[in-house]
């Protein structure tokens, strides 16, 4: 049995006995990100205990590919980082170095939350709104997961930088009235968008910035194996997976992500 179906049983069991309670988490600074200490299972607690009707808020899952992006090449995204409702460690290799700095993150990635909430986390007639990936996508998500009130929109490419096309995006999530949204269109549109939209009067549900994930559960990608996962190797099976599209992200920008590391360490010894 994998770790996400022992989740998705396990919460299960806690919905049939009792309503999960909102409690705040804790939250650890590292690298310049405030990481809520959520494992899987308190993750999904504070995702389903939100009220269906709570102004619009947004969970952000980092990796290294974030980080490095933050503190090398794009300042102007720390304020849709920063402003998330839940930060949840996706990264096994942040959660590794963060234990170097005593601090110790759990790893909750976007794609086991995504299949938990799929499998067993909502109801089967919650509103779902999903922003990005085809229709043959959408159609597998209502028969094989029997959901039955989910709406659609896919922006085209490019639709971040394109003022018509951005608010378009927004309208529709503002306008489904999703108990639960998710905005599977890549970091850094999806982070920035739900940021926008968590400014709109009226805006409600939460939104869950997903990248790939539904493209895993639906059978599009392959995730790689979970001992790969458990040896922080899951970038070198995609890495081979798409080599053409991902070989600057992990060759290139990722493993700056040790000097930006050592920097934050240095930084932090001398004002301390």
């Amino acid at each position: 049995m994998t770790d996400t179906m022992r989740l998705g049983r396990s919460f299960a069991a806690q919905k049939s006995s009792s309503s999960p309670v909102f409690q705040k988490l804790a939250a650890k600074d590292f690298l310049g990100l405030s990481f809520d200490c959520a494992a899987p299972e308190a993750a999904m607690e504070q995702i389903i205990a939100r009220p269906t009707d709570a102004p619009f808020a947004y969970v952000i899952t980092p990796n290294v590919d974030h980080v490095v992006r933050l503190r090398c090449a794009r300042s102007d995204l720390w304020p849709a980082y920063r402003h998330a409702w839940l930060t949840l460690c996706d990264s096994r290799i942040l959660a590794r170095l963060a234990a170097h700095a005593e601090v110790q993150l759990p790893v909750t990635t976007g794609s086991d939350l995504t299949e938990s909430l799929f499998s067993s986390g909502m109801a089967r007639d919650d509103r779902i709104a999903v922003l990005g990936g085809d229709p043959a996508m959408i159609e597998t998500l209502r028969t094989q997961y029997g959901y039955t009130n989910l709406v659609h929109h896919n922006p085209p490419m490019g639709f971040i930088t394109d003022q018509e096309q951005r608010f378009l995006a927004i309208d529709f999530i503002v306008n489904a009235r999703a108990r639960f949204t998710f905005l599977a269109v890549g970091s850094p549109q999806q982070e920035i968008l739900a940021h926008q939209v968590a400014r709109c009067v009226g805006a409600i549900g939460i939104g869950l910035c997903i990248g790939a994930s539904l493209e895993f559960l639906c059978g599009k990608q392959t995730r790689a194996p979970r001992l790969l996962q458990k040896l922080s190797m899951e970038w070198l099976f995609r890495l081979f997976s798409d080599p053409m599209r991902l070989w600057r992200r992990y060759l290139v920008d990722g493993p700056m992500i040790f000097s930006i590391f050592r920097h934050c360490q240095h930084f932090a010894r001398r004002w301390h």
